[in-house]
């Protein structure tokens, strides 16, 4: 399915007013309809209203439950799929202020506790140091840096609450791409191998040199638990939250594990790297 980022911002409003008047047409009460689709009233009323974003499942309970022509159906399961998917370019997010895109993953980080990143190129800042943070930053207007640095060592507490669980796979080259200068990255492996010895944090690594074929990485992502995907491109971020997305990824987060190397194993490589940059 081709996604169109100006379809995006509409889709939440279009679905729901085609909700709200298939409902009318068929001329039940939001009650009805909410004990047909064993849902309260309140959550029918919020979707028609545009409040709460439905998901797949919770559309196709309704359109079942007002049994809706096959045509249709396949009509509003897209506009579902629009409505859950969410597109974040990088020249908004500038406008808005990096700082407060980092409130909005510690958000995330909040309602959320199993948590995979995929990390294929660069070191993500729950697990950078302060001079990585800054360097990935370097185009980055300096007042807006500054509090995006603080912000994102702020973030970095979540890892220490014992309630949630992490699991980092990073490539080689994201391990060792060279964005600050051999001794500071030195340090910023060395980082990762004691974050590695956390109980709630697992930290695998793809080497370049593998037993076994590993499939070709194409974008960092992450996973907040089952429930959202998002994915970083070069001109900004994707948001998925229709299960299927979720679940491709969760799938593709999974053959990296399985090829990983994990423990003893990727402290080990760490150290080996780290001392490489010396």
């Amino acid at each position: 399915m081709t996604f169109d980022p100006q379809e995006l911002g509409r889709s939440r409003a279009d679905l729901a007013q085609t909700l709200k008047d298939l409902r009318k047409r068929a001329g039940w009460t939001q009650t009805r309809l909410a004990q047909r689709c064993a849902m309260s009233q309140t959550k029918i009323s919020n979707i028609e209203s545009g409040k709460l974003t439905p998901t797949l499942v919770d559309v196709e309970l309704i359109l079942r439950a007002l049994d809706a022509p096959a045509q249709l159906v396949s009509e509003i399961a897209a506009l579902a799929r629009l409505a859950n998917t969410e597109w974040q370019d990088n020249w908004a997010l500038m406008r808005r202020g990096l700082d407060k895109r980092q409130n909005d993953l510690a958000a995330f980080e909040q309602s959320s506790t199993v948590f995979r990143y995929f990390l294929p190129t660069m070191i993500t800042g729950l697990l950078a140091t302060p001079e990585y943070i800054r360097a990935s930053l370097a185009d980055v207007p300096e007042v807006q840096r500054r509090k995006t640095v603080a912000k994102k060592v702020e973030r970095q507490e979540v890892l220490y609450d014992k309630s949630k669980r992490f699991t980092f796979i990073l490539t080689e080259q994201a391990a060792r791409w060279p964005l600050v200068s051999p001794e500071a990255l030195s340090v910023q492996i060395q980082h990762l191998a004691a974050l590695a010895q956390l109980t709630n944090v697992t930290i695998g690594v793809l080497p370049l040199v593998s037993r076994e074929p590993v499939p070709a990485p194409l974008n960092v992502f992450s996973v907040y638990d089952e429930r959202l995907a998002t994915v970083e491109i070069q001109t900004g971020v994707m948001m998925f939250r229709d299960r299927r997305d979720v679940s491709a990824y969760l799938e593709e987060f999974s053959g990296y594990e399985a090829r990983a190397l994990f423990g003893a194993d990727a402290r080990a490589k760490l150290t080996e790297w780290a001392d490489a940059c010396r």
